[in-house]
């Protein structure tokens, strides 16, 4: 028998504080509005006793995957969507998650069983979607309900290879009179989701909407659940779309696979090298920077802009880098260069609406201030990619022969970065930097 247990107290959605008593504003995390009665479905004690098997006997089951037939996505998942698994995709509106998940489910419905579950639209609309992406599975079903009980009555039934659920937060189980999208909400109505997805082998993928600092919605418990976690990255207003995977029971987290949104959906970019540097001009501020999307090189440009400051205290903006990485490169060429900035406005873009996080990103970001605050360019056909310490050393990074050999296939002529780490022998097109300074004083004309 399962039956509503309330619990009392408070827990914020934001941060999941607990708390005892209500109050407009979390102790812990300072949001308003953010404390929901804390309610569990429980279900009571059985006499089954727990049923257990041999590791070696598990071992012998073969591993069904299915495939897509969309070979960066089915890459991401790790070769493909493990039958039982548990999946969650988040991004931003608008961001095509909803038209990315219509596409997959499409695909495998020419072999598989699929059924899409809408609890934002009605069937009318997801129709009118599937029509303009010019879709037409015979074998996926589509439905609307916001039922959370209803849907894992369906996954129960084991009528299907995959349920497609938009979205955890819309869903509402019977025994918990909290709002649609609570912390009560999406932690029972995510478990009861998996629970079934597990016992009847289904899998499942389920979107998850994002707070407005990028992180996925509701409790952290729902990324624990789940087997898979992926983000839809990019520019709302174009560009590229980037779908990154940050945890993977069944395969490796270091893919990403890159689309472009077009009339006919989010289509799989094989060059997103040569879209990212189509318009570029070689101008003083510009660089070319070699970073690792995943597995993969990808080569983009860096953009900088300095300028004399209108007030006393000098501006610096960021898109697509870290603002606090920024100023302390800033502070770093400050003091370890002859370049004076600290009366200078400083603007730095990654082209395309990317994000790059890693760090080798920081000498191609160090080189367009310096270009751009000099006036002078960069040698032609040159990319660039390094760490930078605090002392002005250029330090190594991974994946150095995958940088050169990305730049070498778009005709580039060689690359700058710092030499490959123990005994290894640098490539000949490999211009070594050791320090900042001496790099700027070097290949900046």
């Amino acid at each position: 028998m399962v039956k509503a247990i309330k619990e009392p107290g408070y827990v914020c959605n934001s941060c999941g504080y607990h708390a005892s008593i209500w109050s407009g504003k979390c102790p812990q995390c300072s949001q308003w509005n953010t404390l929901d009665v804390e309610v569990y479905i429980k279900q009571s004690s059985s006499t089954q006793s727990l049923n257990s098997e041999s590791l070696i006997d598990g071992l012998k089951t073969d591993e069904f995957r299915m495939i897509s037939g969309i070979a960066s996505i089915d890459q991401v998942f790790g070769g493909g969507i493990v039958n039982g698994s548990v999946n969650l995709i988040s991004g931003e509106p608008g961001m095509g998650k909803s038209t990315l998940l219509l596409q997959l489910a499409s695909a495998l419905a020419k072999d598989s069983s699929v059924l899409y579950v809408s609890g934002e639209e009605s069937l009318h609309q997801v129709s009118m979607r599937a029509k303009r992406l010019g879709l037409k599975p015979k074998k996926l079903q589509i439905a609307s309900s916001n039922n959370a009980d209803e849907i894992t009555d369906e996954i129960i039934s084991s009528r299907h290879q995959l349920v497609v659920i938009d979205s955890i937060q819309t869903l509402k189980c019977e025994g918990i009179g909290a709002a649609a999208g609570s912390v009560s909400q999406v932690t029972n109505s995510a478990s009861m989701l998996a629970t079934a997805a597990k016992a009847s082998n289904t899998a499942i993928i389920i979107v998850g909407h994002v707070t407005k600092e990028g992180a996925i919605a509701g409790p952290k418990l729902l990324e624990h659940i789940v087997d898979v976690v992926l983000s839809l990255e990019g520019d709302n207003s174009g560009g590229l779309k980037l779908l990154r995977v940050t945890k993977n029971r069944f395969g490796s987290t270091n893919e990403t696979a890159i689309f472009e949104m077009k009339n006919e959906g989010l289509m799989a970019v094989d060059n997103p090298s040569a879209v990212l540097l189509e318009e570029r001009k070689n101008t003083d501020g510009s660089i070319v920077l070699a970073t690792i999307e995943g597995s993969r090189p990808i080569l983009v440009e860096v953009q900088a802009l300095v300028n004399a400051t209108s007030y006393g205290y000098p501006k610096r903006a960021v898109s697509g880098f870290e603002l606090s990485r920024l100023n302390l490169l800033i502070a770093m060429m400050e003091r370890r260069t002859t370049l004076k900035l600290g009366d200078k406005d400083i603007f730095v873009n990654i082209v395309g609406g990317l994000k790059v996080a890693e760090p080798a990103a920081d000498l191609a970001v160090v080189m367009a201030i310096a270009s751009a605050s000099r006036g002078k360019k960069l040698k032609d056909n040159a990319v660039v990619f390094g760490e930078v310490g605090l002392s002005g050393e250029v330090r190594h990074v991974p994946f150095i022969d995958k940088r050169i050999k990305e730049a070498l296939s778009l005709g580039f002529a060689y690359a700058i970065g710092p030499k490959p780490p123990g005994k290894a022998k640098a490539d000949s097109n490999l211009m070594v930097v050791d320090e900042v300074k001496n790099g700027l004083n070097t290949y900046l004309t």
